[in-house]
């Protein structure tokens, strides 16, 4: 067979074999075929589309006995199922614990007020009162009280001008901007105008009472006007002896209206006891009330009878370590210790807190001279500089002190117990205390102080109450000792503090 009759023979035979078993060429594929080796799927001209059963056809299938009683089966567990959760949810809402209603809160229970009795030793007059503005507004502290500043000679009620500020403290712009940025950054400005400031008596005599009342409400008018937020007096029960008291508190109080802020009368009184501050409370109608009962009455039993005369009126009542005669806390909390003790038990008492200016770093007062205070602590000495050991020391102290007080102040503010919550007396004794503080289903907290110097086994009992009980054990809030960790949890039977230790405890 010649060459050219065999491949004639290969194409023939090539021809017959199934397309698919045919080799792949260079060539362009032939027509309805892939390159590659990919299989064409053949799909039949007379493809089936199924479209469904006709009207007719579910009719006749819907009305069998099988899919009647199916259909009614359903419908009945569908209503029954909707009546079943309805019923649920009445029994959730009906049996749940109702919210306790918020009691009504002004400004000044909402958080710390911070005492600047002496601007010049604070910082050198009203103008440095405003550039640490900031400062002050990250102790969470909702209101200054600044003063008195106006200009008086010690019991010569002649030459008394209210309206007029002591050059020595700055002048009334320094104060105009100072009750501006205070405005700003949400803190309100209470004005000191006790008359006779510097001398024996705040309202000088009996006799001159009427006089000196009139100049004072003179001035509040004035001052108000100019965007003070409140008036505080000392020795306000002699003064409620005026004849214009009452004029003077329509003054302060003004005609407010709901869009209109509200401003406080605050008063100072010095050696009452608990029933007659009560009193005064009640019959006064002064805003708020700060007293000298935490400074003299030195017992905790003594202290915790006071908390429960005064408990129901926390919201008229101020406690101050110091602040009624404008001392530092350092006056009466002479170790660390005990400055960080007293500043948890006045966040943590019923009423508002007072503190004078330094409280927050503890600053030691000595003498009747009011205190330099110090500034800019957080700053560390340069390396290689040479430190004074002592002053770094007590450098580290300050911000150690003013940490837990930011720390106090911020729980205060956040917490219902403690901003406005129910007070109920657990333990006492000559040198230490106890009391729980809750509000509806908010956390609840127990404090604990020992200021004496031996331990304390404190048996926290809580009198018979309705529906109110401790548990076995809390957890560590904050605590000044530092074998309480933070977060851990203690036992409540016989617990044990410390000498000169404080703790916040909370459960659930």
């Amino acid at each position: 067979m010649t060459k050219d009759a065999e491949i004639d023979m290969k194409e023939v035979e090539l021809r017959e074999m199934d397309p698919e078993k045919q080799p792949m060429t260079s060539d362009d594929p032939p027509a309805g075929r892939e390159k590659n080796g990919t299989v064409k799927v053949m799909v039949p001209d007379n493809k089936v589309t199924f479209t469904g059963l006709s009207k007719e056809e579910l009719m006749k299938v819907a009305g069998t006995p099988g899919w009647v009683r199916t259909r009614w089966a359903l419908l009945i567990l569908f209503w029954l199922g909707w009546v079943g959760m309805l019923a649920g949810a009445i029994v959730i809402i009906v049996q749940a614990p109702r919210c306790k209603p918020i009691p009504e809160m002004n400004w000044w229970n909402e958080g710390p007020l911070y005492q600047i009795s002496d601007s010049e030793a604070f910082a050198d007059g009203l103008a440095g009162v405003e550039a640490r503005l900031d400062e002050i507004n990250k102790l969470k502290v909702k209101g200054l009280v600044l003063g008195p500043l106006h200009t008086i000679q010690p019991d010569m009620p002649a030459t008394l001008n209210l309206k007029e500020i002591d050059p020595t403290k700055g002048n009334e712009p320094a104060l105009l901007a100072v009750l501006e940025k205070a405005h700003k950054k949400g803190i309100s400005v209470v004005l000191d105008l006790t008359p006779n400031y510097l001398g024996n008596a705040p309202w000088f005599s009996p006799s001159e009472l009427d006089d000196v009342m009139e100049k004072v409400n003179d001035a509040a008018e004035y001052w108000l006007g100019l965007g003070v937020d409140g008036i505080k007096v000392s020795d306000f029960n002699s003064a409620t002896n005026s004849v214009d008291w009452s004029k003077f508190q329509a003054a302060v109080k003004g005609n407010l209206t709901e869009e209109t802020k509200k401003r406080v009368l605050m008063g100072v009184v010095k050696n009452v006891s608990d029933v007659e501050l009560s009193e005064l409370v009640n019959t006064t109608s002064v805003d708020l009330v700060l007293s000298d009962l935490l400074s003299r009455r030195n017992g905790g039993v003594q202290r915790i009878m006071d908390m429960n005369t005064l408990s129901s009126q926390q919201r008229s009542v101020a406690w101050g370590l110091g602040a009624a005669n404008e001392d530092q806390l350092s006056k009466r909390a002479t170790t660390p210790a005990l400055i960080r003790l007293y500043q948890l038990l006045l966040f943590t008492m019923p009423g508002t807190p007072v503190f004078t200016y330094g409280d927050e770093i503890g600053l030691q007062a000595i003498g009747s001279e009011s205190p330099k205070m110090v500034w800019d602590i957080e700053t560390e000495p340069v390396e290689g500089a040479a430190v004074n050991d002592t002053a770094e020391v007590q450098r580290k102290e300050y911000v150690a002190v003013r940490k837990w007080f930011r720390s106090l102040s911020e729980l205060r503010v956040k917490e219902r117990s403690l901003l406005h919550g129910d007070y109920y007396p657990l333990s006492s004794s000559a040198s230490s205390l106890s009391f729980l503080r809750i509000w509806d289903q908010s956390e609840r907290y127990i404090t604990a102080v020992n200021w004496g110097a031996a331990p304390e086994t404190l048996a926290f009992k809580l009198e018979a109450t309705e529906g109110l009980e401790l548990p076995e054990t809390a957890t560590v809030t904050l605590a000044t000792d530092e074998a309480l960790v933070v977060d851990s949890t203690v036992n409540l039977d016989k617990f044990v503090l410390a000498p000169g230790q404080a703790v916040l405890l909370q459960f659930p």
